[in-house]
Order: structure tokens, then C-alpha cells, then sequence
């Protein structure tokens, strides 16, 4: 699967299979012809708009283009196989062959293919709706559906504001959100996003988001005393941006439990419950975004249960149907959704494909064998595993650190180990978008190069994986970070 140069914030690597590798013994379609394959690359060229992509980087390279799925594999059109190290985009939970969910999806479409959840419902959303309030902390009971991550995030925003505005709050409107994070594409989910390259070629932006710092404890300053007086003083300049902005005008802060952007920032002891004491002093909502880490990745349902606290409102997508079906969710507390309870007021934002039957029916599936194969306790169980095959990589230079819970991990990519120093600009473009993709490209293993922030190589695979992937994963990586080493 050839990696383009200019394109490397997702990197996959390839390996040739074997004329009987898995996927072809279980019957799955061979590789394509050349002339199919070329046919294939000359359509997608000349129609298919990839996203976050150099279009013109294809000009003169393959597309790459999977074709099938094989457990916690996927095969190219070459019949190429790659270990999915990224599930997909942290999505595929429980793999690329779950035939459960596919026929979860094929019975309901033969019932009820599609029905909006505009002034009426259906029984796949309600049920689902019950199921999530049930799993979701506290008194989290109200599920507006969504059909992805950044839906949801636009979801509660808008929510926190209409709400303030029933509530006799007006003015609370603004977002505090944290460095480098990211919660989104849609204009209010990218102006929340502290990802100032991302942002400039669609500004202006909504102006009201507040930036203040994240938890990259590999970057504590030397004065603080530990991780978690760091974290506490990270928590506490949420305050000092609420109070300088003045607490009447600000409606809702903005929290992943473990930072995908930067490279999987976990949260130092105390950090969140300081952030909730903070949004309770000055009723401010803490929003949860979960997109990517609900649904098993840090081996709960949600991270707020794995780090104890109890946010307002959890915005979630992705692993929810386990990538089987596009669907999201922003689920709120009791108190939000009372002042629309009364008659007389809705909240007047929706999506057309929001809840929709076969997603639902998905959904609900990929919970029913979340619960019966113990996924979260799977993952629980091979975390430390994982970790620790990834530490193996701490024997090379430019390991810093391995970072992360569940099965979000990264690596902190470094020119020195044991100063820290940091890769030059130079130096690290040139690492994340030349060297290590065509390095990995021989190794089999598709995984995220990313550069928001410093260099990091972020690893989520399918929550299915074991001691075998793992070792797979470290000694793909080993290739390519060994060729790294080589070429710096």
C-alpha cells in the first residue's frame, strides 16, 4: 500500500501474502487483475475526492485501495494484508469480520430500511437510546442521535447554549478546549479544535473558544514537583480562562479523557475531578468527548468511568457500531434536557441519517457481543501486554516514551532519548512524511505517523487483539523505527 510523502498524518505499511494467506483460504476474492487495478486507480484519480488528502500526490502513484477485511486484518487490492495497528480509524472495535453485526444491519433493512427520528421514533433508536442511558455514568439519560463524531460535538455545543438560554443564562455561549486537541470538522467542532493548521484555511471560525493547556506530561516543566501538581495547575488555568473571560459568558469545557491529538495525553491524577470542580463553581458544563475513546478502547464503555468522574454531557461515534454503520451520539444529563420537557420548545437542530434503523440495529448487536465475549475486560486484561511490547522499543534513540491507557497507545518520537530534545521542524517533517512511511510500508502494519505537536506513531488496535498482534505490531515497528534511526 504505498504511502504518499505528502500525506502521512495516517501511514500504512505492507507486506506481500503468501498465494494462500488467511484471507484467500477463507474464500475471499484474490487480488485484482492489472488492468482492473488500474482501472480502479485511473476512476479514483478522476473522481474520488479522499479526505485529508494531497489529491495531487496520486498523479504519479498508486491509490491505495482496500478491498476486504480479515479479523484484525485488512487486504489491498494487491492482496496485500496489513495488521490494522489504527482499527480502521480508531472504529473497528471488534475487527473487520463480525458477521453478527452485518446481519444485524441485513434484518433490519429487510423490516424497516429507514425512518426519521424527527417528531416520531422507532424501535431500534428507543431501544438503543434505553441501552446507552443505562451504561453512561450518573444521571446521563437523555441520547440524541447523531451520524458521527463531529455531529455530536456540534451537538452539544449548540445544546450548552440553548439550554443557558432557556435557563435565563444568555450570555453563556463560549468554549474552553485545550491545546493541539481536535473534536471535529463542522465549523463548530473545528473552531473548539486547538489545532491552528487545521483551522486556517476555513477562518473566519466561530470566534468564542478559549485555549488553554493539555496534560503532555513528557513536556512537565522541570519547576513543577510532580505529574500531578502539573495536571492540577493545567485544570486550574481553565479556571483563570473562565474568570478572565468573565464565568457569565461561558457555557461548556471540552475534555477527551485520554488526548488523541499530540499522542494520547492521559489525564495526571486528579486533573479531570479538578476540572469538575471547576464547571461546578461556575456552572460551567463539562462535555466528554469520547468519540474516540467510548466503546471499549480504554476498556470501559466510557472514559469517564475508568477515570471517575461524572461529566454533563458525553459525545461519542466510531466504536458504537464497532465501524459497522455510521452512527453518533450526544448523550445529556437530566437537567439539560428539563427546560425542553415543559411543552411549548424544541431543540430545533437534527440529521437526516441521525439514529437511523440499520445503525441502531447495529448498535445494538455490537453491544450484545461487547457484553457476552467480555470485550472491556478483554482489553483490561492485554492492556499491560501491550504496553509492554511496545516498551521493547524503548532500546532505540528515538523512543522517548510509550504513553497512553487501554488500547490507545503512542510513542513519543525524540532525536535524543535521554535529553528529550526535540525534533527540528526540518528534522521531523522530514521524519513523518519521508522516512517512516515507505520504511513501514515493508513492515505490514497500518497504524498513524503524526506530527500535532511533536512526532508520534499512535496505535489503537482492534479490541480483539492479543499477544500475537501485539508482537507483530512491536517488530513492525521496530523495522521501521531501526531504518529511522539509520537515515537521521
Amino acid at each position: 500500500m504505498p504511502s504518499s510523502p505528502q500525506t502521512a498524518t495516517q501511514a500504512s505499511t505492507a507486506q506481500a501474502v503468501p498465494a494462500q494467506h488467511p484471507g484467500e483460504r477463507n474464500g475471499l476474492r484474490p487480488p485484482a487483475s492489472e488492468a482492473g487495478l488500474a482501472q480502479l486507480n485511473q476512476a479514483a484519480r478522476r473522481h474520488l475526492w479522499m479526505h485529508f488528502t494531497d489529491l495531487g500526490s496520486f498523479a504519479d502513484t498508486e491509490v491505495p485501495i482496500i478491498v476486504r477485511g480479515d479479523g484484525p486484518y485488512v487486504v489491498d487490492a494487491r492482496g496485500r494484508r496489513y495488521l490494522d495497528g489504527l482499527s480502521g480509524l480508531y472504529t473497528s472495535q471488534l475487527g473487520h469480520t463480525v458477521p453478527e453485526l452485518a446481519e444485524a444491519a441485513a434484518r433490519q433493512m429487510r423490516e424497516l430500511a429507514y425512518t426519521p427520528i424527527w417528531s416520531r421514533a422507532h424501535t431500534p433508536a428507543i431501544q438503543l437510546a434505553e441501552r446507552l442511558a443505562e451504561l453512561a455514568p450518573g444521571d446521563l439519560n437523555r441520547v440524541f442521535f447523531t451520524s458521527g463524531g463531529s455531529e455530536s460535538v456540534e451537538s452539544a455545543w449548540k445544546l450548552a447554549k440553548n439550554y443557558f438560554k432557556l435557563v435565563g443564562k444568555p450570555l453563556k455561549h463560549k468554549v474552553v478546549a485545550r491545546s493541539t486537541a481536535y473534536h471535529g470538522t463542522t465549523h463548530g467542532a473545528l473552531s473548539i479544535t486547538g489545532l491552528a493548521g487545521m483551522k486556517a484555511q476555513f477562518e473566519p471560525l466561530v470566534p468564542t473558544t478559549l485555549r488553554v493547556p493539555n496534560t503532555n506530561t513528557y513536556r512537565t516543566p522541570e519547576h513543577f514537583a510532580s505529574d500531578t501538581e502539573f495536571g492540577l495547575w493545567a485544570a486550574d488555568q481553565i479556571r483563570v480562562a473562565i474568570e478572565n473571560e468573565g464565568p457569565d459568558t461561558v457555557a461548556a469545557v471540552f475534555v477527551e479523557p485520554v488526548q488523541n491529538a499530540g499522542g494520547c495525553l492521559a489525564p495526571p491524577p486528579g486533573y479531570l475531578q479538578r476540572v469538575r470542580e471547576i464547571c461546578d463553581r461556575y456552572d460551567v458544563l463539562m462535555v466528554s468527548d469520547e468519540v474516540i475513546c467510548a466503546f471499549g478502547r480504554l476498556g470501559h464503555y466510557f472514559g469517564a468511568e475508568r477515570y471517575d468522574y461524572q461529566p454533563d454531557i458525553i459525545t461519542c461515534a466510531k466504536g458504537i457500531t464497532s465501524g459497522f454503520a455510521p452512527l453518533g451520539a450526544m448523550i445529556a444529563s437530566d437537567r439539560l434536557a428539563e427546560p425542553f420537557l415543559a411543552g411549548g420548545t424544541s431543540f430545533a437542530h437534527g440529521y437526516t441519517f441521525a439514529g437511523h434503523p440499520a445503525a441502531a440495529a447495529v448498535a445494538l448487536a455490537n453491544l450484545d457481543i461487547f457484553e457476552r465475549d467480555g470485550v472491556n475486560a478483554h482489553v483490561r486484561a492485554n492492556e499491560g501486554a501491550f504496553r509492554a511490547a511496545l516498551e521493547r522499543l524503548l532500546d532505540l534513540p528515538i523512543v522517548g516514551e510509550v504513553r497512553g491507557d487501554g488500547y490507545f497507545l503512542a510513542l513519543q518520537l525524540v532525536r535524543d532519548q535521554q535529553s528529550k530534545q526535540a525534533f527540528t521542524a526540518e528534522e521531523g517533517h522530514r521524519l513523518i512524511n519521508r522516512i517512516l512511511p515507505p520504511a513501514m510500508t515493508e513492515a505490514g502494519l497500518y497504524c498513524r505517523i503524526d506530527n500535532r505537536g511533536e512526532p508520534v506513531i499512535q496505535l489503537a488496535p482492534p479490541l480483539i487483539c492479543d499477544q500475537r498482534h501485539f508482537d507483530e505490531i512491536e517488530q513492525a515497528l521496530r523495522s521501521a523505527l531501526t531504518t529511522a534511526v539509520e537515515a537521521l
